[in-house]
C-alpha cells in the first residue's frame, strides 16, 4: 500500500463514537476525513469533512461513497463482510475482511483462537436442533447461552443451568446460531490493544484491568499488578492473532483471568472502548496508531507517560437532568469526553472521564470521585473490591 498524503480521503464506516475518536486523530495529521454513518445517527456526533448515510448493507450508497476515498476502515465489525469483500478490491481496506469475518461470529472466532493454540473456556455450538440436543450433556452446568452474531454490552446472552432454560433461551433468540459457554470463576478481566503496521511492525497497550457493570465496560485502569510471565503470554497471543491474518490497524482481545489461567473471551478488530484511556494516556492513542497504520505510516510509541483510568458516562447518569459537568472540570486531574449524542438512555455510552495518576490505584479513585460528582445521588465513588490486589 502507498502511503497516505495530507489531504487526501480517509474513510470511516460508522458514525459513533469510535469513529468520531478516528476522525480528530485523522484530521489533526492532516487528512480529509468522511463517514459513512447509519441513518439516523445525529449529525452533532459527527467531525469528519462529510458524513453520508449509508446502511451496513446496502452495497450502491457504499460503493458511491468509496468514490473519492484513498483508504477505507470501519468502527464496527458488524458491516457486511460480503460487501467489504467487494469494495476492499476498489479501495485500500484495513484491518482485513478475513479478521472482520472472524470476529462477527463467536463459533468461528472460538475455532479460530484454539487454532492458534490459545485457550477459551469450554463451550457447546448451538445451531441446529441436533445441537440443542446434545447440550442435555450440560444439565446442572452454570453455563451461558450467547448468539454467535450482533451481540454486544451484554445482548444476546443469557445465563442458563439446565437443559430447559437452554431450549427456552435458544428459542427466544430465534433459534439463530448461538454458542453455549461454560461460567468460570473470574479472578480478573483484562485486554490487550494491538497495533500492527503495514510493514508488519506491532505495538501493544496493555494487558489493562478491565470492570464490567451488567454486562457493559464501566472502568480500566493501567498499570495494574498483572503476574509478569501473565501479561507477556496475553501480549503474544494478540501478536499471533494479527501475524495469522495480517492484520494491519488495531485490534483488541479481552480476556478472563481464572485461577491464574488466561483465557480469550473475544476480540475485536477496531478501536476499543477499553483503549479510550490511550488519548491522555498514551505518546500515541490507539486511534492515532490506527489511523498511522490504516495510512500506510510508521507507528507511534505505545508507552503510557503516567498510570491512567478510564470510566463510561452512560445515560443513567443523566437520569434526574443534565449531569454536573462544572464539578467534573473541578478534578483539574481528569479529562471529560463526551460523544455529542443527545438522546441519553439507560446503558447508552455517553462519554468518559481519564485520569492519570502516580499509580494505578490513584488515577482510578480520581477518575471515580470525577464522575460520582457530575452526579452523586446516582453513581457512588467507590473504588471496587474485587480489583483491590490488582491495584
Amino acid at each position: 500500500m502507498k502511503p497516505l498524503r495530507p489531504g487526501q480521503t480517509l474513510g470511516i464506516l460508522g458514525g459513533g463514537q469510535l469513529g468520531r475518536m478516528m476522525t480528530t486523530e485523522a484530521r489533526r495529521m492532516g487528512l480529509r476525513v468522511k463517514v459513512a454513518s447509519e441513518p439516523g445517527t445525529p449529525r452533532s456526533q459527527s467531525l469528519a469533512d462529510e458524513t453520508i448515510d449509508v446502511e451496513r448493507d446496502d452495497s450502491e450508497p457504499l460503493h458511491r461513497f468509496i468514490e473519492d476515498c484513498d483508504a477505507l476502515t470501519f468502527e464496527s465489525e458488524n458491516w457486511s463482510a460480503d460487501l467489504l469483500e467487494e469494495v476492499s478490491r476498489r479501495v485500500w481496506l484495513a484491518p482485513c475482511v478475513a479478521i472482520q469475518r472472524i470476529a462477527q461470529h463467536r463459533r468461528r472466532e472460538k475455532e479460530f483462537v484454539q487454532s492458534i493454540g490459545a485457550p477459551v473456556v469450554p463451550y457447546l455450538v448451538v445451531e441446529s436442533a441436533a445441537d440443542l440436543a446434545a447440550t442435555r450433556d450440560w444439565e446442572g452446568r452454570d453455563a451461558i447461552l450467547k448468539t454467535s452474531q450482533f451481540g454486544y454490552d451484554g445482548k444476546g446472552q443469557e445465563r442458563v443451568t439446565s437443559f430447559a432454560a437452554i431450549e427456552s433461551a435458544w428459542k427466544s433468540f430465534g433459534g439463530v446460531a448461538c454458542v453455549l459457554e461454560q461460567r468460570i470463576a473470574i479472578d480478573v478481566e483484562l485486554s490487550v490493544i494491538g497495533c500492527r503496521g503495514a510493514g508488519g511492525e506491532f505495538v501493544a497497550y496493555g494487558p489493562l484491568l478491565n470492570v464490567h457493570r451488567r454486562h457493559i465496560l464501566d472502568l480500566t485502569v493501567s498499570h495494574a499488578r498483572f503476574d509478569p510471565a501473565l501479561s507477556r503470554e496475553a501480549i503474544e497471543i494478540v501478536r499471533s492473532i494479527m501475524e495469522a491474518q495480517q492484520v494491519v490497524g488495531t485490534l483488541c482481545v479481552e480476556f478472563f483471568v481464572a485461577n491464574g489461567k488466561l483465557y480469550v473471551n473475544e476480540m475485536a478488530p477496531r478501536p476499543h472502548n477499553s483503549g479510550h484511556l490511550t488519548i491522555e494516556g498514551c505518546i500515541a492513542s490507539q486511534f492515532e496508531n490506527h489511523v498511522r497504520a490504516v495510512a500506510g505510516w510508521p507507528l507511534g510509541s505505545s508507552e503510557f507517560r503516567q498510570p491512567t483510568a478510564m470510566v463510561n458516562l452512560l445515560g443513567d447518569l443523566w437520569e434526574l437532568g443534565e449531569p454536573n459537568w462544572s464539578a467534573a472540570h473541578a478534578h483539574t486531574d481528569c479529562h471529560l469526553h463526551l460523544y455529542g449524542k443527545s438522546d441519553a438512555k439507560a446503558g447508552r455510552k455517553m462519554g468518559h472521564l481519564t485520569a492519570l495518576g502516580t499509580n494505578a490505584r490513584q488515577a482510578a479513585t480520581r477518575a471515580l470521585q470525577a464522575r460520582h460528582a457530575v452526579a452523586e445521588r446516582l453513581i457512588d465513588a467507590e473504588l471496587p473490591r474485587e480489583i483491590a490486589e490488582f491495584l
